[in-house]
This record gives C-alpha cells, sequence and structure tokens, in this order.
C-alpha cells in the first residue's frame, strides 16, 4: 500500500547524495541486513532500544534501491539479493520479537509474532509464485513498510501484543487477497 503510493519518492531528492556513496547497492543490502541481526540480538533484550537500533538498517534497506536506480546499477540479482535478505530480515526481527516476549512469559505473544511471520513469509511467496506463473501480484493491505512501521510503533510504544494481533490478522487478510486477486487474473489471462 504505501510501496504503490510513495514507492520511489524519495529518488530524485536523494539522487545527488546516493550517486557520491562508493559503495554498491549489493554490499549497502548486506550492510543493512548485517545491521538488522545485530540490532535482533538487542531486541530480543530490549524492544525499545531495539527498535531504535533497528532504524540504520532500515535506512539502508532503503537507500540501496535509491543508490541502484541514482547509478544506474539495478540488476536482476541485486533485486533478487534484496529480495532474500528483506525475507531473512523480516525473519530475525519477528523472532528476536517472540523471544523478548517468551522470556517475560507472554506465550500468547510469541504465538502471534511467529503467526506475523509466517503470514508475511507466505505474502512474499504468493506473489513470488504468481509472478511466476506470469501474473503479477502485488496487491494488498499489509506489505513489508506497512508491517514494519507497526512493529516499530508497537516496541516503542508498550503495545506490541496490541500490534502482533493487528499484523497476524491482517498479514494472513493480506494472503487471502492476493490468493483471491491472483485467481481473478488468472480467471482473464485464460
Amino acid at each position: 500500500m504505501l510501496s504503490e503510493k510513495f514507492g520511489h519518492a524519495l529518488d530524485r531528492p536523494l539522487k545527488s547524495f546516493a550517486k557520491r556513496i562508493p559503495l554498491s547497492p549489493n554490499v549497502i543490502s548486506i550492510t543493512g541486513f548485517t545491521l538488522t541481526v545485530v540490532s535482533s540480538f538487542v531486541l530480543a533484550q530490549s524492544l525499545t532500544l531495539g527498535a531504535f537500533c533497528l532504524l540504520p538498517a532500515a535506512l539502508l534497506d532503503m537507500l540501496d534501491g535509491i543508490v541502484a536506480r541514482s547509478k544506474g546499477e539495478s540488476s536482476s540479482f541485486g533485486a533478487f539479493l534484496d529480495s532474500v535478505l528483506d525475507r531473512y530480515s523480516d525473519s530475525v526481527i519477528l523472532l528476536a520479537i517472540a523471544w523478548n516476549l517468551g522470556s517475560v512469559g507472554h506465550m500468547t505473544g510469541v504465538f502471534l509474532a511467529l503467526s506475523t511471520l509466517i503470514g508475511s513469509l507466505i505474502i512474499s511467496y504468493a506473489r513470488a509464485r504468481a509472478e511466476g506463473l506470469g501474473v503479477s501480484c502485488s496487491h494488498g493491505l499489509m506489505e513489508r513498510p506497512e508491517r514494519l512501521i507497526l512493529l516499530f510503533i508497537g516496541a516503542v510504544s508498550g503495545y506490541m501484543v496490541m500490534i502482533l494481533w493487528v499484523l497476524a490478522g491482517l498479514t494472513h487478510f493480506t494472503v487471502l487477497q492476493r490468493i483471491l486477486y491472483a485467481k481473478k487474473q488468472f480467471k482473464s489471462a485464460a
């Protein structure tokens, strides 16, 4: 949803800055992922501190694509690598949240974090599978930016479990949206 509306909105204002970055987009992606993993260890101990530690990683995750487009270095492999690292990042973040909640005995929170993780992975899989069959399927309410923003809000506000209830429901709702959208696209293509 946010990606559709604001997808490349920062490309123009950051273009001259992005061109001067001496790193390749893939190095930026890997660096961002590494920061996510390190920050997730903090997140497992303190949701608030961990959320703020994740901000530089989120900025790098956004910057890799801007650098690639600004320098004319976009590639299929870079897009693939970025997508794979995004799935790993989502996984370590949600596992860290589950660990944090489990350490204080909040087993409902652990279940919700794992349910959100499953929904997040299936959202991406549904898109990839549909596209592998020749149908575009980026449709849906709860894409990655929305999920990360809500997780950040949950972590800093102290309402993580409430946010996870919302995310667990809406990630699986988004999977259903993609299934129905893909079904419609397959019917119209037949």
